[in-house]
């Protein structure tokens, strides 16, 4: 059996993952109803779906766009320089910051005044600014939306209003893309910011941010961004996060939003735990495996499990006798793969102790 070396690891002891007590207690789920056309809850670090409703239609979506734009800015522009503003951004239409044809701000205040109070004139001044101009800057928007996977939207504005019929796009798509701009640390501390004082700005402003969850009605929340057109309706993108996990919920056309988004927020965080799968670590030698020969699992996997859930994982490893693919750990979850890695192998002539693998390795099947 051991000669044919084509060696696959079946972990059929789920006794690797060190559960906290209290991530033990039974929570019975509960029927969810929102007001919205469309919502979504997800987890922000894997991205697994925790509920869905109607959360792939395409559909206006106001100023919750700001959130390309503002991670845009972040990861094509300088917070630290200078923008003049153009007559075209300073008679922007909709939400403003007031700002003057002439006037120079920062790009950082701009971000903030784009997300705090939705400035419509501060979203066509980083348009014009990171991009050269509003339309060249909808390109670039639309490129970020196709590489983060953004199937069903399209950007025509860099603000959200119903200019046209081609600016659209899902609850998914923005949990999408939320989940991916809160990667980076000066976005997310933008985001959640409850105020700020627009140093750069001549007088100076202080902004309140318009999102009542991050102000203090959800003491959970990490951050959000509000929208609203008369075409839209209100549309809401919110992050909150307890005992290490992060959410994010995005509400489109929902007459009762801020409740909404609690209410989904507490069925995560009653529901969900964030579970430590795998640890960096390296695995020992295998039956047939040369006794100096290693594996490491270079990256962690967390994933978010309710307690049933618990008991269904499995963790397959696959090593191919001429080593000429890489051995790949995979996990799955009721059957379904939900993760998986390739190990970096090793020789060592002097091979340390095994790590966490050992303490489950017999209970390990090969064939």
């Amino acid at each position: 059996m051991v000669k044919r070396l084509k060696l696959t690891v079946k972990i059929l002891f789920v006794l690797l993952i060190s559960f906290p007590s209290a991530h033990l207690v039974s929570f019975a789920a509960y029927p969810i109803s929102t007001s919205a056309d469309q919502a979504i809850l997800i987890e922000a670090e894997s991205g697994r779906v925790l509920y869905e409703q109607n959360a792939h239609q395409e559909q206006k979506i106001a100023s919750i766009t700001k959130i390309m734009t503002a991670h845009l800015a972040v990861q094509h522009g300088n917070l630290d320089e200078m923008v003049k503003i153009s007559p075209e951004a300073s008679v922007t239409e909709g939400s403003s910051l007031y700002l003057k044809a002439g006037q120079k701000v920062s790009l950082r205040d701009l971000v903030y005044g784009l997300l705090l109070r939705s400035g419509n004139d501060s979203a066509v001044a980083i348009a014009e600014h990171v991009g050269g101009s509003v339309e060249k800057f909808s390109d670039l928007m639309n490129e970020e939306a196709k590489r983060i996977g953004m199937k069903n939207s399209h950007f025509t504005n860099p603000h959200g209003l119903d200019l046209d019929n081609e600016h659209y796009s899902s609850s998914f798509d923005m949990a999408l893309l939320t989940k991916e701009a809160l990667k980076d640390k000066q976005f997310a501390k933008i985001f959640g910011t409850k105020s700020h004082k627009g140093e750069s700005v001549d007088p100076a402003p202080f902004w309140s941010n318009k999102h009542r969850l991050v102000t203090g009605m959800y003491p959970h929340a990490t951050g959000g961004k509000t929208g609203y057109t008369k075409l839209a309706g209100r549309t809401l993108v919110t992050s909150a996060k307890r005992d290490g996990m992060t959410l994010i919920v995005v509400t489109i056309r929902a007459s009762n939003d801020w409740n909404d988004h609690i209410q989904l927020f507490e069925y995560g965080f009653k529901n969900y735990h964030q579970t430590t799968i795998l640890s960096p670590d390296t695995i020992p030698p295998l039956p047939g495996q040369n006794e100096n020969e290693f594996y490491t699992l270079t990256d962690p996997f967390r994933y978010p499990l309710t307690e049933k859930e618990q008991g269904l994982l499995t963790i397959e490893g696959k090593i191919s006798h001429n080593h000429k693919k890489p051995p790949i750990v995979a996990v799955k979850l009721d059957d379904k793969v939900i993760h998986k890695q390739e190990l970096i192998r090793e020789l060592r002539k002097d091979p340390s102790s095994p790590g966490w693998f050992s303490r489950f390795i017999e209970k390990v099947s090969f064939w």
